[in-house]
């Protein structure tokens, strides 16, 4: 699925920013476009391997604090260590601690980590690649984490990804979540604060979990949503008090 959430987004998204238009990509800046795009779908594999694992609502909000801890880390708001003591919290309520009673699997954890931390060098490497343009990077990145995506898409399923039905639902996936989103996002931004922009985003974990709930029938322990509000209420927090939300990603599940 990732790998076919990459392919028809980068089909699309060059069809309709047409990236090869323009002045010519400098070689310098060529480099930071590949890592920013194979960064990109590095983050759609681990957190694919995720949600295979663990509950959507968790992976999400474990996901959601790469970003959270990016910008906490460079803010010298004395405010700010409240919402990274709420992360931390949260985090430390899905650790599978050894004799916990609620275990969640370790690799899945692991994977939802490594979706986080590939998030935060998403975005270091956008303001890296942004003076191409937004629509334009992201266009020519997506290429390159097509890169990371298809030869673990082809290893893993072959042949059937050529299978019309399973090409009906990866175009449904990359359209329903990379190439609108895109668009809606950015029409957001032109019409709201940054701090109402960072409180929605900031949701995205209790949507996931909603999701979770009514689509895949995932319920999680009280525990489990205690963390996950937790998450939210520091993301919320650093979103109110920090110059800039955290910042979305275009290729990120339910954002």
């Amino acid at each position: 699925m990732a790998a076919l959430r990459t392919g028809f987004a980068a089909l699309g998204l060059w069809l309709l920013v047409r990236p090869w238009r323009g002045e010519p990509v400098p070689r310098a800046r060529l480099g930071w476009l590949a890592a920013y795009g194979l960064t990109m779908g590095l983050m759609n594999l681990t957190v694919y391997w995720a949600i295979a694992r663990i509950p959507l609502g968790l992976a999400v909000a474990i996901e959601i604090a790469g970003p959270l801890l990016l910008v906490l880390s460079l803010s010298r708001r004395k405010t700010d260590f409240l919402w990274l003591a709420l992360a931390v919290a949260g985090l430390s309520l899905l650790v599978p601690w050894p004799g916990a009673a609620e275990r969640l699997d370790p690799l899945g954890l692991a994977f939802a980590v490594a979706a986080g931390t590939c998030w935060a060098g998403y975005i270091v490497l956008g303001k890296r690649v942004s003076g191409l343009g937004g629509a334009r990077s992201v266009a020519i990145g997506v290429v390159f984490a097509c890169l990371v995506t298809l030869p673990f898409g082809i290893g893993h399923a072959g042949s059937a990804l050529l299978d019309p039905q399973v090409l009906a639902w990866g175009a449904g996936v990359a359209l329903l979540s990379s190439m609108v989103p895109y668009v809606l996002e950015m029409k957001a931004l032109a019409h709201l604060s940054a701090k109402t922009f960072g409180l929605i985003t900031s949701s995205a974990p209790a949507v996931a979990a909603l999701a979770g709930f009514v689509v895949l029938g995932e319920r999680l322990t009280g525990t489990q949503w205690l963390a996950v509000a937790l998450m939210i209420g520091a993301s919320a927090g650093c979103a109110l008090t920090a110059r800039s939300p955290v910042p979305p990603a275009p290729d990120a599940p339910l954002l």
